[in-house]
């Protein structure tokens, strides 16, 4: 089990991080979340023991961690790495062996990794002729295909389209599956949502959210709507406890002061009959981030 409690950085009289505690169980994942400068690179950098900690403990199973233990760690950092000339096994089994992966070994998972990820090229391509988002997928494989144990990915969807971030979510979730601690940060809410156990939120170094994720929206309550039907804006925005209608594809997403506010939105859109959608559920984690962190209303 990975631990971090009452963790502190400064820089100067800056306070980047401040009391961080977080627990990882193997094949569990974490997502940590908050604007840029939040401290969320930061934290990284202090677990890997690239920039010393002011005050607080990491440990893992209980202890530090060694320069052994450091090699089952996987790390994808926000600023990508890729030598540019090198090719792409050359790349890769430079990072594998870095873990103390044979290269022969290295060499033969190599293909299989690149067929999965769908990386459009050949061991032998030079990585400057790579697209950007076949790069992100190279250096992926490069962070993983030594099955780590520990696993930190810093914004690990940037530039890939819908189809391939995907992919790349179905290989995190193998990896947690045979056992991977992971934790990662992303500004996708989408992607967190969907692979995060659970979740920190940090503003300026300060955690304000922490815990499950879906029992963080739930704490919110049931406070916005997903309506398809034809009853007016104005009509809906009338009604007391309403603040808010807005345009969302084909339908609308109201937004609730308190959650029995629902029942008069749908007494007041079923007058009319056959409603084709109305969801009431939590705000999604984008617009908990919104409120929490970015001091906004819901958009």
């Amino acid at each position: 089990m990975f631990e971090i409690k009452k963790l502190n950085k400064y820089f100067g009289d800056k306070h980047a991080v401040s009391d961080l505690d977080m627990t990882i169980k193997p094949g569990e994942v974490l997502g940590l979340i908050g604007q840029n400068g939040a401290g969320k690179t930061t934290t990284f950098r202090m677990i890997l023991d690239f920039i010393p900690m002011t005050s607080g403990s990491i440990t893992w199973d209980g202890k530090t961690i060694s320069a052994e233990r450091k090699q089952r760690i996987g790390f994808l950092p926000e600023e990508r790495g890729l030598y540019q000339k090198w090719t792409i096994e050359e790349q890769v089994l430079y990072f594998a062996e870095l873990h103390g992966m044979k290269r022969a070994t290295a060499k033969l998972a190599l293909r299989d990794w690149m067929q999965r990820l769908e990386v459009v090229g050949k061991p032998e391509d030079k990585v400057q002729k790579l697209s950007k988002g076949n790069a992100q997928k190279v250096q992926l494989i490069g962070t993983v295909i030594f099955e780590p144990d520990f696993l930190i990915l810093d914004e690990p969807f940037t530039g890939l389209d819908p189809v391939n971030t995907e992919i790349m979510m179905a290989e995190i979730r193998r990896l947690k599956a045979n056992g991977a601690s992971i934790i990662f940060s992303s500004h996708n809410m989408a992607g967190v949502e969907k692979l995060s156990d659970s979740l920190i939120m940090l503003k300026n170094g300060v955690t304000v959210l922490a815990g499950a994720t879906q029992a963080i929206r739930e704490s919110f309550g049931r406070t916005e709507i997903y309506l398809e039907a034809a009853t007016p804006d104005e009509a809906l925005k009338a009604l007391p406890g309403v603040l808010s209608v807005k345009a969302d594809g084909i339908g609308r997403r109201i937004e609730l002061a308190e959650p029995v506010v629902g029942e008069a939105v749908f007494k007041l859109v079923s007058q009319a009959g056959y409603v084709p959608v109305f969801a009431q559920q939590a705000p999604t984690l984008d617009d908990i981030f919104r409120r929490e962190v970015v001091g906004g209303t819901n958009v």
